[in-house]
Protein backbone atom coordinates (compact mmCIF):
# COMPACT_ATOMS: atom_id res chain seq x y z
CA UNK A 1 0.00 0.00 0.00
CA UNK A 2 1.43 3.39 -0.98
CA UNK A 3 2.24 5.85 1.78
CA UNK A 4 0.07 8.95 1.80
CA UNK A 5 1.76 12.34 2.00
CA UNK A 6 0.91 15.26 4.22
CA UNK A 7 -1.86 17.66 3.30
CA UNK A 8 -0.56 20.71 1.45
CA UNK A 9 -2.39 23.64 3.09
CA UNK A 10 -1.78 26.01 0.15
CA UNK A 11 -3.42 23.61 -2.27
CA UNK A 12 -6.23 22.94 0.18
CA UNK A 13 -6.96 26.64 0.58
CA UNK A 14 -6.90 27.04 -3.21
CA UNK A 15 -9.42 24.23 -3.67
CA UNK A 16 -11.69 25.66 -0.96
CA UNK A 17 -11.55 29.15 -2.51
CA UNK A 18 -12.27 27.80 -5.98
CA UNK A 19 -15.19 25.73 -4.71
CA UNK A 20 -16.75 28.79 -3.05
CA UNK A 21 -16.22 31.03 -6.07
CA UNK A 22 -17.32 28.58 -8.75
CA UNK A 23 -20.09 27.16 -6.57
CA UNK A 24 -21.79 30.50 -6.05
CA UNK A 25 -21.47 31.36 -9.74
CA UNK A 26 -22.73 28.04 -11.13
CA UNK A 27 -25.52 27.40 -8.62
CA UNK A 28 -26.62 31.04 -8.62
CA UNK A 29 -26.67 31.29 -12.40
CA UNK A 30 -28.54 28.03 -12.83
CA UNK A 31 -31.08 28.99 -10.15
CA UNK A 32 -31.56 32.39 -11.81
CA UNK A 33 -32.02 30.70 -15.18
CA UNK A 34 -34.87 28.64 -13.75
CA UNK A 35 -36.43 31.81 -12.31
CA UNK A 36 -36.05 33.66 -15.62
CA UNK A 37 -37.52 30.87 -17.73
CA UNK A 38 -40.46 30.52 -15.35
CA UNK A 39 -41.07 34.27 -15.56
CA UNK A 40 -40.70 34.58 -19.32
CA UNK A 41 -43.05 31.67 -19.95
CA UNK A 42 -45.47 32.99 -17.27
CA UNK A 43 -45.67 29.62 -15.60
CA UNK A 44 -47.75 29.13 -12.45
CA UNK A 45 -45.91 29.71 -9.18
CA UNK A 46 -45.58 25.99 -8.39
CA UNK A 47 -44.12 25.12 -11.80
CA UNK A 48 -41.77 28.08 -11.66
CA UNK A 49 -40.44 26.98 -8.26
CA UNK A 50 -40.06 23.41 -9.50
CA UNK A 51 -38.08 24.67 -12.47
CA UNK A 52 -35.85 26.71 -10.14
CA UNK A 53 -35.19 23.65 -7.99
CA UNK A 54 -34.39 21.47 -11.01
CA UNK A 55 -31.99 24.06 -12.40
CA UNK A 56 -30.45 24.63 -8.95
CA UNK A 57 -29.83 20.92 -8.48
CA UNK A 58 -28.25 20.73 -11.92
CA UNK A 59 -25.92 23.53 -10.76
CA UNK A 60 -24.84 21.38 -7.81
CA UNK A 61 -24.21 18.47 -10.17
CA UNK A 62 -22.05 20.70 -12.37
CA UNK A 63 -20.18 21.88 -9.26
CA UNK A 64 -19.55 18.26 -8.25
CA UNK A 65 -18.02 17.41 -11.63
CA UNK A 66 -15.97 20.61 -11.60
CA UNK A 67 -14.58 19.87 -8.14
CA UNK A 68 -13.79 16.29 -9.10
CA UNK A 69 -11.75 17.56 -12.05
CA UNK A 70 -10.10 20.28 -9.96
CA UNK A 71 -8.97 17.74 -7.36
CA UNK A 72 -7.59 15.53 -10.09
CA UNK A 73 -5.43 18.38 -11.43
CA UNK A 74 -4.55 19.94 -8.06
CA UNK A 75 -4.16 17.10 -5.54
CA UNK A 76 -4.34 18.09 -1.90
CA UNK A 77 -1.75 15.60 -0.69
CA UNK A 78 1.93 15.85 -1.66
Amino acid sequence: MAARGAINLVRLSTIIAVSILVGTEVVGASWAAGWAIGGIMQLPHTFSRALEVIFGLSGFVLLYFFMRTALRHEPIRD
